[in-house]
């Protein structure tokens, strides 16, 4: 790990799951959204659970490469969000789901996408922000977000004996 990177907060898929539902229902009175854009990879799984959740049916997608594992590099849009969604409005009426914000990068190409739409993450670090409008956790810049999807089963050593190694 980077670093800069001081903490770390593991997330279970219960948690995970938790945490998205409860960002839907802190969305439910922000809508009536008539469409969901998860932003690739890490807004798939909340973007699919606030979906169901609020019943929305039109799922898009924006592809955005941004993170090779633990560096954060350049910002890559690999697909951008279909005309049929994106509308003329700039977005309005649209809900963009994204796992985490982190510096903001990611976001800020978005929301030149869909300057209007409803920007809502799972978790968010102070420099990121700003630039959502919903989320449900913060936690503090220096820490990395180990997501279920990236973690496997293994022994963790208690903190004590990493804090005497």
């Amino acid at each position: 790990m980077d670093e800069k990177w001081q903490k770390s907060f593991p997330v279970s898929w219960d948690q995970f799951h938790r945490d998205a539902r409860a960002l839907a229902w802190r969305l439910s009175a922000a809508g009536p959204f008539r469409a969901v854009v998860a932003v690739t990879r890490g807004g798939l799984v909340p973007a699919a659970v606030v979906a169901r959740e609020l019943g929305i049916r039109v799922v898009e997608t924006v592809c955005v490469a941004s993170y090779d594992y633990d560096r954060q590099g350049e910002i890559q849009v690999l697909k951008g969000i279909g005309a049929d969604v994106a509308g003329q409005e700039g977005g309005q009426g649209v809900l963009i789901v994204d796992d985490l914000v982190d510096t903001g990068a990611t976001a800020r190409v978005v929301r030149e996408m869909l300057p209007k739409a409803h920007f809502a993450t799972v978790y968010a670090k102070p420099a990121g922000r700003p630039l959502v409008d919903t989320f449900i956790t913060e936690v503090s810049q220096d820490t990395w977000i180990y997501l279920p999807w990236d973690m496997g089963l293994q022994f963790t050593p208690p903190i004590r004996d990493k804090a005497t190694a």
